[in-house]
């Protein structure tokens, strides 16, 4: 049966009454979508304010950009990135915090100081002390799909079949956190639109469109479309002027069984998502 509810420290959600908003919030200088604009941190703390009276659900803090060609940042300059901001933000604003990085160490840190939910890009494969303080924890933690590393995740974007690969991949990384003690009802699937994705063989639109596939797995779905380059390719629009197309995405996915979407603008999408919610959850014909 799919997982209902999705439990924090302070608070749980039901996901069969409506779709959960992610906000981003990058406390990096390099992110393709703000252009480093919350990249000090007050300005940061501002922003996460922002987007939790806006109506975020979870809000979503990074401080190493995992654009294409991206290269790693050191730990120590990832954490004076997150920690403050999440120190900060936490008595002041009462929705989850998830952080977004792929080291064991930040991840513990960021929980250390109030996060409640990891984002891992890499699935839990690129350190393996993750699976480890996701599982004492016990908090949700997001599994991307993603070939390679952000620096080299493009180099080869075929599939014999997206789907079928992917939905492998996902119950691979499953069993693997089930393994190593962390919680099925804890696990939530992100397809990575974007990531290791090919643009001319419209993967991402493949993705969005055939997004329920994955629903068979029996966990939660997060998709984040925000201003990714799939849709300037569609728009010829640079990030800044990408919202009606991922307002438009949004709508697919939350039609297709996205539980969560993460996004960058909260209000637009907060309303998009209601009026989507309403079609999805309204009395069927016949």
């Amino acid at each position: 049966m799919p997982i209902q509810i999705l439990r924090f420290r302070h608070r749980e959600y039901d996901l069969s009454e409506r779709t959960l908003i992610m906000g981003v919030l990058n406390v990096t200088p390099d992110s393709f979508s703000d252009g480093g604009r919350f990249f000090e941190w007050t300005r940061a703390v501002e922003q996460g304010i922002k987007l939790a009276e806006e109506g975020a659900d979870i809000l979503d803090v990074g401080g190493e950009s995992t654009r294409p060609g991206s290269r790693p940042v050191p730990e120590e300059e990832e954490l004076r990135r997150v920690i403050p901001v999440i120190e900060a933000l936490r008595p002041k604003i009462s929705i989850p915090i998830s952080i977004d990085t792929r080291k064991a160490a930040v991840a513990e840190r960021a929980l250390q100081s109030g996060a409640e939910m990891v984002n891992d890009v890499s699935a839990l494969r690129f350190d393996e002390g993750m699976a480890g303080v996701v599982s004492r924890r016990k908090v949700p933690v997001v599994l991307m799909h993603l070939r390679g590393q952000p620096e080299n995740m493009q180099a080869d974007t075929h599939y014999d079949d997206l789907i079928e690969e992917i939905r492998g991949f996902f119950q691979e990384r499953i069993d693997y956190a089930v393994s190593r003690g962390i919680s099925r009802d804890r696990v939530i699937l992100d397809p990575g639109i974007g990531f290791g994705k090919s643009m001319e063989e419209r993967h991402n639109l493949i993705l969005l469109k055939k997004l329920r596939s994955f629903r068979a797995l029996g966990q939660p779905l997060m998709i984040g479309t925000s201003r990714k380059a799939f849709l300037g390719r569609i728009l010829d629009l640079p990030p800044e002027e990408r919202e009606e197309g991922t307002l438009a995405t949004v709508a697919v996915a939350v039609q297709n069984g996205a539980n969560i979407v993460r996004v960058h603008e909260v209000r637009r999408t907060r309303r998009a998502v209601q009026v989507a919610d309403a079609i999805l959850r309204s009395t069927k014909e016949g």
